[in-house]
């Protein structure tokens, strides 16, 4: 994939995300009040509303909810990409993450739901945070 954006600090929510990205991590939060998963990074729960939230790292395994291949990109920093996969992926942890699906040959046909898939961290030429994307495990 092309170089793509990168955050931008200070920023509450996503910083502990980033940080951990950049150590290989992928991160995800949980509040200490009632057990609830929390993903996208925010301040509060979003089942209790309490700001009680604590990191944790996830094994970055899980399964391939849905997906969609884009075959046609107008943004001329994809122009030479040629087919890819954007999926959700379910974590075993209990989150979805929005990724996109890489090492796979052809992504039209080597990729299904529910297919067993880990994270990788895709590095970038520009910036210093790494993507996190997901392979087939």
């Amino acid at each position: 994939m092309p170089n793509r954006p990168q955050p931008r600090f200070p920023e509450p929510n996503t910083e502990p995300y980033w940080e951990g990205v950049k150590q290989r991590e992928l991160r995800f939060q949980s509040c200490n009040l009632c057990d609830e998963v929390v993903f996208t990074p925010r301040l509060h729960c979003t089942a209790c509303g309490t700001d009680d939230l604590e990191w944790r790292t996830s094994a970055g395994e899980g399964v391939v909810y849905t997906y969609s291949v884009v075959r046609q990109n107008r943004n001329p920093r994809f122009a030479d990409l040629g087919a890819y996969a954007v999926a959700y992926v379910d974590l075993d942890e209990g989150f979805r993450v929005f990724t996109n699906i890489v090492g796979v040959d052809d992504p039209t046909q080597d990729i299904e739901c529910g297919m067993r898939v880990r994270v990788a961290f895709e590095e970038q030429d520009e910036g210093e945070y790494p993507i996190p994307v997901f392979e087939p495990a």
